[in-house]
């Protein structure tokens, strides 16, 4: 698989989440062999919980999967730019690259409002942007704009 299809699996999650009634976000993680090891989709109004984000469930079931909580071989791709507490989840976890598709002007902690990567702390993880960015955006702002019409 190539970056394309990993961020095309995170998206199919995103659409998940969409029909759960669910902000759209989606994530994946790749192991060293180029197999999915962890996936989470947006869990926080299911489970009425502000940790269930995306990237929190990915990690937690690639740590199962491999076996450890240091995520040192993998790659992890997400339909939005990760906010304080997932970039922060990600430094911990030490995965040493992250894709994301979307950026996020009003939480993004990788870049759109800081980067928490290149703060001071003993790991720094790569950043990439994309693919699929257009799909993602849209399919984000088409979820807010129906929000805000509901309201």
């Amino acid at each position: 698989m190539n970056d394309e299809a990993y961020m095309s699996r995170a998206l199919e999650l995103a659409k998940e989440a969409l029909f759960a009634g669910e902000v759209p976000v989606g994530c994946v993680i790749v192991g060293p062999d180029g197999s999915i090891v962890g996936e989470g989709r947006n869990r926080r109004e299911q489970e009425r919980d502000a940790l269930g984000h995306a990237e929190l469930a990915a990690i937690r079931m690639a740590c199962q999967t491999l076996g450890g909580w240091r995520l040192s071989n993998t790659r992890l791709y997400v339909t939005l730019e990760p906010c304080p507490m997932c970039a922060g989840a990600i430094l911990n976890a030490r995965i040493p690259e992250l894709h994301y598709a979307a950026k996020d002007p009003a939480m993004g902690a990788c870049g759109s409002v800081l980067n928490l990567f290149e703060e001071s702390f003993g790991f720094h993880p790569r950043i990439f942007r994309g693919p699929l960015e257009a799909e993602c955006s849209h399919l984000l702002s088409d979820f807010f704009a129906q929000t805000r019409r509901k309201i």
